[in-house]
Protein backbone atom coordinates (compact mmCIF):
# COMPACT_ATOMS: atom_id res chain seq x y z
CA UNK A 1 0.00 0.00 0.00
CA UNK A 2 1.28 3.45 -0.82
CA UNK A 3 2.19 5.37 2.29
CA UNK A 4 -0.22 8.11 1.25
CA UNK A 5 -3.29 5.95 0.87
CA UNK A 6 -5.92 5.85 3.61
CA UNK A 7 -5.30 2.92 5.94
CA UNK A 8 -8.19 0.79 7.04
CA UNK A 9 -9.35 1.44 10.61
CA UNK A 10 -9.35 -1.32 13.16
CA UNK A 11 -12.60 -3.26 13.54
CA UNK A 12 -15.21 -1.22 15.36
CA UNK A 13 -15.87 -2.40 18.89
CA UNK A 14 -19.29 -3.92 19.33
CA UNK A 15 -21.35 -2.56 22.14
CA UNK A 16 -24.92 -2.07 23.17
CA UNK A 17 -27.32 0.68 22.23
CA UNK A 18 -24.96 3.53 22.97
CA UNK A 19 -21.43 4.44 23.90
CA UNK A 20 -22.37 5.26 27.44
CA UNK A 21 -25.16 3.93 29.54
CA UNK A 22 -26.07 4.22 33.19
CA UNK A 23 -22.98 4.45 35.30
CA UNK A 24 -20.63 4.88 32.35
CA UNK A 25 -17.87 7.44 32.71
CA UNK A 26 -18.46 10.71 30.93
CA UNK A 27 -15.48 9.99 28.70
CA UNK A 28 -17.46 7.16 27.14
CA UNK A 29 -19.79 9.51 25.31
CA UNK A 30 -18.06 12.86 25.24
CA UNK A 31 -16.51 14.79 22.40
CA UNK A 32 -13.11 15.32 23.92
CA UNK A 33 -10.02 13.15 23.86
CA UNK A 34 -11.63 10.63 26.17
CA UNK A 35 -14.56 10.04 23.84
CA UNK A 36 -13.11 6.73 22.62
CA UNK A 37 -10.41 4.39 23.83
CA UNK A 38 -7.19 4.95 21.90
CA UNK A 39 -7.12 3.22 18.53
CA UNK A 40 -4.14 1.24 17.37
CA UNK A 41 -1.96 4.10 16.20
CA UNK A 42 -0.28 3.94 12.83
CA UNK A 43 3.48 3.75 12.58
CA UNK A 44 5.46 6.95 12.46
CA UNK A 45 4.67 9.15 9.47
CA UNK A 46 6.89 11.85 7.98
CA UNK A 47 5.23 14.77 6.19
CA UNK A 48 7.95 16.19 3.98
CA UNK A 49 8.27 19.64 2.48
CA UNK A 50 5.00 21.10 3.75
CA UNK A 51 4.41 24.83 3.75
CA UNK A 52 2.99 26.37 6.93
CA UNK A 53 0.70 29.37 7.19
CA UNK A 54 3.63 31.49 8.42
CA UNK A 55 5.53 30.79 5.18
CA UNK A 56 8.05 28.23 6.48
CA UNK A 57 8.68 24.99 4.59
CA UNK A 58 9.07 22.14 7.07
CA UNK A 59 9.11 18.42 7.68
CA UNK A 60 6.67 17.14 10.30
CA UNK A 61 7.03 13.77 12.04
CA UNK A 62 3.93 12.13 13.50
CA UNK A 63 3.66 9.24 15.91
CA UNK A 64 1.31 7.97 18.59
CA UNK A 65 -1.46 10.17 17.25
CA UNK A 66 0.50 13.36 17.94
CA UNK A 67 3.01 15.64 16.28
CA UNK A 68 6.45 14.47 17.43
CA UNK A 69 8.69 17.02 15.74
CA UNK A 70 8.67 19.95 13.32
CA UNK A 71 11.89 20.98 11.61
CA UNK A 72 13.21 22.74 8.55
CA UNK A 73 12.73 20.77 5.34
CA UNK A 74 15.27 17.96 5.17
CA UNK A 75 16.33 18.28 8.80
CA UNK A 76 14.37 15.37 10.30
CA UNK A 77 15.67 11.81 10.02
CA UNK A 78 14.02 10.05 7.10
CA UNK A 79 13.96 6.62 8.72
CA UNK A 80 10.19 6.75 9.19
CA UNK A 81 8.67 3.78 7.32
CA UNK A 82 5.94 5.99 5.87
CA UNK A 83 6.54 9.28 4.09
CA UNK A 84 4.20 11.73 2.37
CA UNK A 85 5.63 14.36 0.05
CA UNK A 86 3.70 17.57 0.71
CA UNK A 87 5.61 19.78 -1.69
CA UNK A 88 3.14 22.34 -3.00
CA UNK A 89 0.73 21.80 -0.10
CA UNK A 90 -0.23 24.09 2.76
CA UNK A 91 -0.41 22.20 6.07
CA UNK A 92 -3.06 23.39 8.52
CA UNK A 93 -4.79 22.23 11.69
CA UNK A 94 -7.72 20.15 10.53
CA UNK A 95 -11.13 21.81 10.53
CA UNK A 96 -14.05 20.44 12.53
CA UNK A 97 -17.77 20.48 11.78
CA UNK A 98 -19.68 21.90 14.78
CA UNK A 99 -23.16 21.90 13.24
CA UNK A 100 -24.20 18.94 11.08
CA UNK A 101 -27.50 17.10 10.65
CA UNK A 102 -26.55 13.53 9.85
CA UNK A 103 -30.07 12.14 10.28
CA UNK A 104 -31.52 14.35 7.54
CA UNK A 105 -28.47 14.67 5.27
CA UNK A 106 -28.67 13.58 1.62
CA UNK A 107 -32.49 13.49 1.55
CA UNK A 108 -33.21 16.39 -0.81
CA UNK A 109 -33.70 14.10 -3.80
CA UNK A 110 -35.68 11.43 -2.00
CA UNK A 111 -38.75 10.22 -3.86
CA UNK A 112 -41.70 10.37 -1.54
CA UNK A 113 -41.48 10.72 2.26
CA UNK A 114 -38.01 10.50 3.77
CA UNK A 115 -37.40 7.20 5.53
CA UNK A 116 -36.25 7.34 9.13
CA UNK A 117 -35.78 3.61 9.44
CA UNK A 118 -32.65 3.13 11.58
CA UNK A 119 -30.67 1.45 8.81
CA UNK A 120 -31.42 4.34 6.43
CA UNK A 121 -30.48 6.98 9.00
CA UNK A 122 -27.25 5.13 9.82
CA UNK A 123 -26.35 4.94 6.14
CA UNK A 124 -27.04 8.66 5.58
CA UNK A 125 -25.17 9.72 8.71
CA UNK A 126 -22.17 7.59 7.78
CA UNK A 127 -22.06 8.75 4.17
CA UNK A 128 -22.44 12.39 5.23
CA UNK A 129 -19.63 12.08 7.77
CA UNK A 130 -17.34 10.52 5.18
CA UNK A 131 -18.11 13.29 2.69
CA UNK A 132 -17.23 15.88 5.31
CA UNK A 133 -14.14 13.94 6.34
CA UNK A 134 -13.00 14.06 2.73
CA UNK A 135 -13.28 17.85 2.93
CA UNK A 136 -11.06 17.82 6.02
CA UNK A 137 -13.37 17.67 9.05
CA UNK A 138 -11.91 15.02 11.36
CA UNK A 139 -14.48 15.74 14.08
CA UNK A 140 -18.21 16.32 13.60
CA UNK A 141 -21.11 17.26 15.87
CA UNK A 142 -24.46 16.05 14.53
CA UNK A 143 -27.78 17.40 15.81
CA UNK A 144 -30.33 14.57 15.89
CA UNK A 145 -34.06 14.98 16.34
CA UNK A 146 -35.65 12.86 19.03
CA UNK A 147 -39.30 12.36 19.88
CA UNK A 148 -42.43 12.11 17.76
CA UNK A 149 -42.89 9.02 15.64
CA UNK A 150 -39.11 8.63 15.38
CA UNK A 151 -38.63 8.30 19.11
CA UNK A 152 -34.98 7.53 19.76
CA UNK A 153 -34.47 5.50 16.59
CA UNK A 154 -32.60 8.21 14.67
CA UNK A 155 -30.29 8.84 17.62
CA UNK A 156 -29.56 5.14 17.98
CA UNK A 157 -28.69 5.03 14.27
CA UNK A 158 -26.33 8.01 14.48
CA UNK A 159 -24.60 6.45 17.48
CA UNK A 160 -24.15 3.27 15.44
CA UNK A 161 -22.63 5.38 12.68
CA UNK A 162 -20.34 6.92 15.26
CA UNK A 163 -19.03 3.51 16.26
CA UNK A 164 -18.50 2.42 12.66
CA UNK A 165 -16.47 5.57 11.95
CA UNK A 166 -14.12 5.04 14.86
CA UNK A 167 -10.56 5.43 13.62
CA UNK A 168 -11.63 7.58 10.67
CA UNK A 169 -13.40 10.51 12.30
CA UNK A 170 -14.92 11.52 15.64
CA UNK A 171 -18.71 11.83 15.40
CA UNK A 172 -20.73 13.05 18.37
CA UNK A 173 -24.49 13.39 18.73
CA UNK A 174 -26.64 16.24 20.04
CA UNK A 175 -30.05 15.11 21.28
CA UNK A 176 -32.56 17.67 19.96
CA UNK A 177 -36.12 17.36 21.34
CA UNK A 178 -38.93 19.52 19.96
CA UNK A 179 -40.92 20.20 23.16
CA UNK A 180 -39.87 20.21 26.81
CA UNK A 181 -42.56 22.22 28.59
CA UNK A 182 -46.20 21.67 29.45
CA UNK A 183 -48.04 18.37 29.29
CA UNK A 184 -46.61 17.48 25.88
CA UNK A 185 -43.12 18.38 27.05
CA UNK A 186 -43.08 15.78 29.83
CA UNK A 187 -42.57 13.00 27.29
CA UNK A 188 -39.86 15.01 25.58
CA UNK A 189 -38.00 15.52 28.85
CA UNK A 190 -38.16 11.81 29.68
CA UNK A 191 -36.90 10.95 26.21
CA UNK A 192 -34.09 13.47 26.54
CA UNK A 193 -32.92 11.75 29.72
CA UNK A 194 -32.97 8.43 27.89
CA UNK A 195 -30.99 9.98 25.04
CA UNK A 196 -28.21 11.05 27.39
CA UNK A 197 -28.10 7.57 28.91
CA UNK A 198 -27.88 6.06 25.41
CA UNK A 199 -24.81 8.08 24.52
CA UNK A 200 -25.82 11.54 23.31
CA UNK A 201 -22.91 13.68 24.48
CA UNK A 202 -24.58 17.09 24.00
CA UNK A 203 -28.07 18.38 24.80
CA UNK A 204 -29.77 20.66 22.29
CA UNK A 205 -33.07 21.44 20.64
CA UNK A 206 -34.81 24.60 19.47
CA UNK A 207 -36.40 26.72 22.21
CA UNK A 208 -37.95 28.97 19.54
CA UNK A 209 -40.38 26.15 18.69
CA UNK A 210 -41.51 25.49 22.26
CA UNK A 211 -44.54 27.44 23.61
CA UNK A 212 -42.34 28.43 26.56
CA UNK A 213 -38.83 29.13 25.20
CA UNK A 214 -37.46 30.17 28.59
CA UNK A 215 -38.84 27.03 30.17
CA UNK A 216 -37.25 24.94 27.42
CA UNK A 217 -33.84 26.51 28.06
CA UNK A 218 -34.21 26.07 31.81
CA UNK A 219 -35.04 22.37 31.41
CA UNK A 220 -32.06 21.82 29.09
CA UNK A 221 -29.63 23.63 31.37
CA UNK A 222 -30.81 21.73 34.45
CA UNK A 223 -30.41 18.36 32.74
CA UNK A 224 -27.04 19.36 31.28
CA UNK A 225 -25.77 20.43 34.70
CA UNK A 226 -26.99 17.15 36.18
CA UNK A 227 -25.07 15.06 33.64
CA UNK A 228 -22.12 17.36 32.96
CA UNK A 229 -23.07 17.76 29.29
CA UNK A 230 -22.43 20.74 27.04
CA UNK A 231 -25.44 22.50 25.51
CA UNK A 232 -25.93 23.41 21.85
CA UNK A 233 -29.22 25.12 21.01
CA UNK A 234 -30.81 26.17 17.74
CA UNK A 235 -32.15 29.71 17.72
CA UNK A 236 -32.70 32.35 15.09
CA UNK A 237 -31.66 35.01 17.59
CA UNK A 238 -34.18 37.60 16.41
CA UNK A 239 -35.72 38.15 19.88
CA UNK A 240 -33.34 40.23 22.04
CA UNK A 241 -35.36 39.63 25.19
CA UNK A 242 -35.19 35.90 24.70
CA UNK A 243 -31.43 36.09 24.10
CA UNK A 244 -31.00 38.15 27.27
CA UNK A 245 -32.87 35.56 29.34
CA UNK A 246 -30.82 32.74 27.79
CA UNK A 247 -27.58 34.56 28.58
CA UNK A 248 -28.69 35.19 32.16
CA UNK A 249 -29.50 31.52 32.70
CA UNK A 250 -26.39 30.19 30.93
CA UNK A 251 -23.83 32.49 32.50
CA UNK A 252 -20.86 30.58 33.89
CA UNK A 253 -22.22 27.16 33.04
CA UNK A 254 -19.60 24.51 32.37
CA UNK A 255 -18.72 22.75 30.11
CA UNK A 256 -20.40 25.45 28.09
CA UNK A 257 -23.32 26.70 26.02
CA UNK A 258 -23.38 27.22 22.27
CA UNK A 259 -26.21 28.71 20.22
CA UNK A 260 -26.72 29.09 16.51
CA UNK A 261 -27.20 29.89 13.72
CA UNK A 262 -28.45 33.29 15.00
CA UNK A 263 -29.11 34.76 11.57
CA UNK A 264 -31.88 36.85 13.12
CA UNK A 265 -29.29 38.96 14.93
CA UNK A 266 -28.48 40.50 11.56
CA UNK A 267 -32.05 41.73 11.23
CA UNK A 268 -32.09 43.56 14.56
CA UNK A 269 -31.33 47.29 14.86
CA UNK A 270 -27.58 47.73 15.21
CA UNK A 271 -27.68 49.04 18.76
CA UNK A 272 -29.96 46.20 19.86
CA UNK A 273 -27.67 43.64 18.26
CA UNK A 274 -24.66 45.17 20.03
CA UNK A 275 -26.39 44.85 23.42
CA UNK A 276 -27.33 41.25 22.72
CA UNK A 277 -23.75 40.43 21.70
CA UNK A 278 -22.40 42.04 24.88
CA UNK A 279 -24.71 39.89 27.00
CA UNK A 280 -23.69 36.71 25.21
CA UNK A 281 -20.02 37.56 25.61
CA UNK A 282 -20.42 38.32 29.32
CA UNK A 283 -22.17 34.96 29.83
CA UNK A 284 -19.52 33.04 27.87
CA UNK A 285 -22.07 31.80 25.35
CA UNK A 286 -20.52 30.77 22.03
CA UNK A 287 -22.19 31.19 18.64
CA UNK A 288 -21.99 28.79 15.71
CA UNK A 289 -22.98 30.55 12.52
CA UNK A 290 -23.95 28.90 9.23
CA UNK A 291 -22.62 30.95 6.30
CA UNK A 292 -24.56 28.77 3.83
CA UNK A 293 -27.85 29.81 5.46
CA UNK A 294 -30.30 28.36 7.97
CA UNK A 295 -30.69 24.62 8.49
CA UNK A 296 -33.92 22.63 8.37
CA UNK A 297 -34.34 22.82 12.15
CA UNK A 298 -35.52 26.42 11.76
CA UNK A 299 -38.01 28.04 9.44
CA UNK A 300 -36.05 29.72 6.68
CA UNK A 301 -36.41 33.43 7.29
CA UNK A 302 -33.73 34.61 4.95
CA UNK A 303 -30.20 33.66 4.07
CA UNK A 304 -28.40 36.24 6.18
CA UNK A 305 -25.82 34.74 8.48
CA UNK A 306 -25.08 35.92 12.01
CA UNK A 307 -23.24 39.27 12.26
CA UNK A 308 -19.86 37.64 12.82
CA UNK A 309 -17.75 40.80 12.99
CA UNK A 310 -20.13 42.39 15.49
CA UNK A 311 -20.11 39.29 17.69
CA UNK A 312 -16.34 38.96 17.56
CA UNK A 313 -15.89 42.63 18.40
CA UNK A 314 -18.03 42.08 21.52
CA UNK A 315 -15.82 39.17 22.58
CA UNK A 316 -18.10 36.32 21.55
CA UNK A 317 -16.22 33.23 20.36
CA UNK A 318 -17.71 32.45 16.94
CA UNK A 319 -17.39 29.13 15.13
CA UNK A 320 -18.74 28.35 11.68
CA UNK A 321 -20.48 25.21 10.50
CA UNK A 322 -21.91 23.88 7.28
CA UNK A 323 -25.40 23.01 8.48
CA UNK A 324 -27.56 21.48 5.78
CA UNK A 325 -25.99 18.85 3.55
CA UNK A 326 -28.37 18.30 0.63
CA UNK A 327 -31.53 18.16 2.71
CA UNK A 328 -34.65 20.31 3.09
CA UNK A 329 -32.55 23.13 4.55
CA UNK A 330 -30.31 23.37 1.49
CA UNK A 331 -30.68 20.93 -1.42
CA UNK A 332 -27.17 21.74 -2.68
CA UNK A 333 -25.33 22.01 0.64
CA UNK A 334 -21.73 20.83 0.40
CA UNK A 335 -20.77 20.18 4.02
CA UNK A 336 -17.36 21.72 3.34
CA UNK A 337 -15.70 23.67 6.18
CA UNK A 338 -13.47 25.48 3.70
CA UNK A 339 -16.53 26.73 1.87
CA UNK A 340 -17.90 28.07 5.17
CA UNK A 341 -14.58 29.86 5.71
CA UNK A 342 -14.64 31.12 2.11
CA UNK A 343 -18.08 32.65 2.66
CA UNK A 344 -16.97 34.32 5.89
CA UNK A 345 -14.00 35.83 4.05
CA UNK A 346 -15.86 36.81 0.89
CA UNK A 347 -19.12 38.01 2.46
CA UNK A 348 -18.63 38.17 6.22
CA UNK A 349 -15.77 40.65 6.26
CA UNK A 350 -13.23 38.40 7.98
CA UNK A 351 -9.62 38.08 6.95
CA UNK A 352 -8.81 34.64 5.50
CA UNK A 353 -6.91 33.52 8.61
CA UNK A 354 -9.80 34.62 10.85
CA UNK A 355 -12.27 32.78 8.63
CA UNK A 356 -10.23 29.59 8.78
CA UNK A 357 -9.95 29.93 12.57
CA UNK A 358 -13.77 29.88 12.74
CA UNK A 359 -13.90 26.41 11.15
CA UNK A 360 -10.84 25.03 12.91
CA UNK A 361 -9.69 26.36 16.29
CA UNK A 362 -13.01 27.98 17.24
CA UNK A 363 -15.00 24.98 16.02
CA UNK A 364 -12.85 22.56 18.01
CA UNK A 365 -13.14 24.77 21.07
CA UNK A 366 -16.93 24.85 20.77
CA UNK A 367 -16.90 21.05 20.61
CA UNK A 368 -14.67 20.69 23.67
CA UNK A 369 -11.78 19.25 21.64
CA UNK A 370 -8.10 19.88 22.39
CA UNK A 371 -6.29 22.64 20.57
CA UNK A 372 -4.32 21.76 17.44
CA UNK A 373 -1.23 23.57 16.22
CA UNK A 374 1.43 22.40 13.79
CA UNK A 375 3.90 22.13 16.66
CA UNK A 376 5.43 19.25 18.58
CA UNK A 377 3.18 17.75 21.22
CA UNK A 378 -0.16 18.70 19.65
CA UNK A 379 -2.71 16.20 18.29
CA UNK A 380 -1.99 15.07 14.74
CA UNK A 381 -5.29 16.33 13.32
CA UNK A 382 -4.16 17.98 10.10
CA UNK A 383 -5.28 19.03 6.64
CA UNK A 384 -2.92 19.48 3.71
CA UNK A 385 -4.35 21.52 0.83
CA UNK A 386 -2.61 22.26 -2.44
CA UNK A 387 -1.62 25.91 -2.31
CA UNK A 388 0.73 28.23 -0.48
CA UNK A 389 -1.54 30.68 1.36
CA UNK A 390 -4.79 30.43 3.29
CA UNK A 391 -6.51 32.88 0.93
CA UNK A 392 -5.56 30.70 -2.02
CA UNK A 393 -6.78 27.44 -0.53
CA UNK A 394 -10.09 29.02 0.47
CA UNK A 395 -10.51 30.06 -3.13
CA UNK A 396 -9.47 26.84 -4.90
CA UNK A 397 -9.16 24.01 -2.41
CA UNK A 398 -9.21 21.07 -4.77
CA UNK A 399 -6.53 18.58 -3.69
CA UNK A 400 -6.62 17.65 -0.01
CA UNK A 401 -4.97 15.11 2.30
CA UNK A 402 -6.67 14.55 5.66
CA UNK A 403 -4.82 13.23 8.71
CA UNK A 404 -6.62 11.93 11.79
CA UNK A 405 -4.77 10.51 14.81
CA UNK A 406 -1.52 10.66 12.92
CA UNK A 407 -2.45 8.75 9.78
CA UNK A 408 -3.84 9.59 6.36
CA UNK A 409 -7.57 8.80 6.39
CA UNK A 410 -8.82 10.57 3.26
CA UNK A 411 -7.40 12.04 0.11
CA UNK A 412 -8.84 14.02 -2.81
CA UNK A 413 -6.74 14.66 -5.88
CA UNK A 414 -7.51 17.07 -8.70
CA UNK A 415 -5.71 17.57 -12.01
CA UNK A 416 -5.85 20.77 -14.01
CA UNK A 417 -4.56 20.60 -17.56
CA UNK A 418 -4.56 22.96 -20.53
CA UNK A 419 -4.41 22.01 -24.15
CA UNK A 420 -1.19 22.78 -26.01
CA UNK A 421 -1.25 26.55 -26.33
CA UNK A 422 1.39 29.19 -26.77
CA UNK A 423 -0.73 31.51 -24.62
CA UNK A 424 -0.77 29.10 -21.68
CA UNK A 425 2.98 28.60 -21.95
CA UNK A 426 3.72 32.31 -22.27
CA UNK A 427 1.60 33.24 -19.26
CA UNK A 428 2.95 30.34 -17.19
CA UNK A 429 -0.58 29.69 -15.96
CA UNK A 430 -0.84 27.78 -12.67
CA UNK A 431 -1.60 24.13 -13.11
CA UNK A 432 -2.01 21.12 -10.91
CA UNK A 433 0.03 18.39 -12.55
CA UNK A 434 -0.67 14.73 -12.20
CA UNK A 435 0.54 13.49 -8.86
CA UNK A 436 2.89 10.54 -8.70
CA UNK A 437 1.52 7.43 -7.00
CA UNK A 438 1.46 8.49 -3.34
CA UNK A 439 1.04 10.68 -1.47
Amino acid sequence: MSDSQPQQPPPSPRSGRGEGGPGSPRGGRGEGPGAHPPAAEATALLLAGARLADGRTVDVRLGGGRIQAVGAAGSLPSAAPARVDLSGFLLLPAPAEPHAHGDTALTADAEGPVSYAPEQVQRRATEAALLQLGHGATALRSHVRIGGVQGLGALEAVLAARRSLHGLAELSAVAAPRLLTGTAGADGLAMLRDAVRMGASVIGGCPDLDPDPAGFVEAVLELAAEHGCPVDLHTDGDDPGRLARLAAMAGGMRPGVTIGPCGGLSRLPLETAHRAADRLAAAGVRVTCLPQGDCAALERRGLRTAPVRLLRAAGVRVAAGSGALRDAGNPVGRGDPLEAAYLLASQGGLRPAEAYDAVSAAAREAMGLPEVRVEAGFPAELLAVRGDRIAGVLSLAYSRIVIHRGRVVARTSAVREYCDSAVAVALDLPRQGRMEPGP
